[in-house]
């Protein structure tokens, strides 16, 4: 019985043994195998030996997929950066390039006020009001009498370039668009002859192909003479495709051919006015204003009888002459300016036209247009005919102007100054002012809008 108990403690002895030598073989002496990776097979001797090389830093078992990381994400990132180099070019592609030629001249030898310049530049462009006033561009150099002045904006989709001053001569400058706007001035038989020669100009180009498409901002003849431009226009077999013009012209059609504002004189160099407090909210210390020319037999004269009537011309700043004065000081030019400030309505009486530029100088100031609604003599229209004529773009607008027909109503329309209070007066400047905002606003997208819709066939400007 003893020496069963005595074999059997000796057999697992020897079973204890042999467990523990293999035990012992396992865990020091047996080859290991390489774990499993999360990426797939690695190559753990030459990451060992790799790692014992680095020396003190240490090992990263997951450096390879961090690579690949970076690699991946360097591709994407240049994938990106071409997909945007991509759309960026196909942006330009489909954007519009225009050039404005803006040499046209202005000189109106009926304006009320002019400010003096020497004979060399005496050179005025009806585009500075087109350029500055509605797209609100800059010009450089900022001087006007320069001879060269050029400056870039982008609207909607189109970069406009805009050039102007005496050395802007046809064929002796860089036509740098296939597509122009041209201003024009064809007021007199004079500057109907320069205008054709920067029309023959453009059509040499059209034919060189130098030119795909072409526009004319027209400063019509006041009695809208103007058919001497019809061999030009496209609808009468000529190159030009859009026509933007100043007065009343029967051929508006909102097709091809639209009316464009007079606006300001700028051949006087009339600012780009900012309201301010005081012109918003300040007293006035006149009721009305006229400053300007009174023609013999003409409806002005009229007009000085009614004013001096019950002492009305004392309540309004009137500085009334027999004769236009051609060359005026700077000191008159702000005399002007001050009269347009310092009063609650200018009074605008008809001239050869009943479209004047003191109508949009006095909106620039806040004073109420006070509007000679009558029609004058001929071709811009009949107004029994074009009920909206006179002013059929402004009153389309909704022009907040006081129209009268006879000045022998302009009493009434004192006294009922005299009645309102200064906050009435007040808000009646914010909205004339808001309005001419929003007008010059408004005609700056149309102009973009138009030149779109027509030099973009392929997607209409949309």
């Amino acid at each position: 019985m003893r020496a069963t108990r005595k074999r059997l403690c000796s057999a697992l002895l020897a079973a204890y043994l042999l467990f523990s030598l293999y035990a012992a073989y396992s865990v020091f002496l047996r080859p290991r195998r390489p774990p499993a990776s999360r990426g797939g097979p690695r190559q753990p001797q030459r990451l060992a030996r790799e790692h014992s090389s680095l020396g003190n830093e240490e090992w990263n078992p997951w450096e390879g997929d961090e690579k690949n990381e970076q690699i991946a994400s360097q591709q994407r990132y240049e994938t990106n950066l071409q997909m945007l180099k991509n759309m960026k070019s196909q942006q330009e592609q489909t954007d519009l390039k225009v050039q404005i030629w803006g040499k046209a001249a202005i000189v109106d030898k009926r304006c009320h006020v002019c400010t003096k310049y020497s004979s060399s530049s005496s050179l005025f462009y009806v585009g500075l009001y087109l350029w500055q006033h509605i797209l609100e561009g800059l010009l450089e150099p900022a001087d006007v009498p320069a001879q060269w002045r050029e400056g870039t904006i982008k609207g909607g989709k189109t970069h406009f370039s805009f050039i102007t001053g005496p050395a802007v001569v046809p064929g002796y400058f860089s036509v740098e668009a296939e597509n122009v706007v041209l201003v024009l001035n064809g007021r007199e038989e004079a500057k109907i002859t320069y205008a054709t020669q920067w029309l023959n100009y453009a059509q040499t180009l059209i034919q060189t192909r130098q030119l795909r498409h072409v526009a004319i901002v027209l400063l019509g003849s006041e009695q809208c003479n103007n058919e001497w431009i019809h061999p030009y226009l496209r609808r009468h077999g000529g190159f030009v495709e859009l026509l933007f013009v100043v007065y009343d012209c029967t051929w508006v059609n909102e097709e091809d051919i639209f009316q464009w504002p007079l606006g300001v004189a700028t051949y006087r160099n009339f600012p780009m006015v900012e309201p301010n407090w005081s012109m918003l909210r300040s007293p006035r210390s006149y009721l009305c204003n006229f400053l300007g020319t009174v023609y013999k037999n003409s409806s002005r004269e009229n007009l000085m009888e009614v004013l001096k009537q019950d002492g009305l011309d004392k309540l309004c700043w009137i500085a009334a002459r027999e004769q236009w004065q051609p060359q005026e000081t700077n000191e008159s030019f702000r005399i002007y300016q001050d009269a347009l400030l310092q009063s609650d309505l200018t009074l605008c009486p008809v001239g050869v036209n009943t479209e004047c530029y003191r109508i949009y100088e006095a909106c620039s100031y806040g004073s109420v247009p006070v509007v000679e609604d009558v029609m004058t003599p001929g071709k811009c229209g009949n107004s029994s005919i074009y009920h909206s004529a006179p002013l059929q773009l402004l009153k389309t607008m909704g022009a907040p102007f006081i129209f009268i027909k006879n000045w022998e109503e302009l009493p009434a329309v004192l006294e009922k100054e005299k009645n309102m209070s200064l906050q009435e007066k007040i808000q009646r400047r914010k909205k004339l002012i808001e309005w001419y905002r929003h007008f010059k606003a408004q005609m700056r997208d149309k102009f973009i809008n138009i030149l779109e819709n027509s030099f973009l066939p392929n997607d209409k400007g949309g």
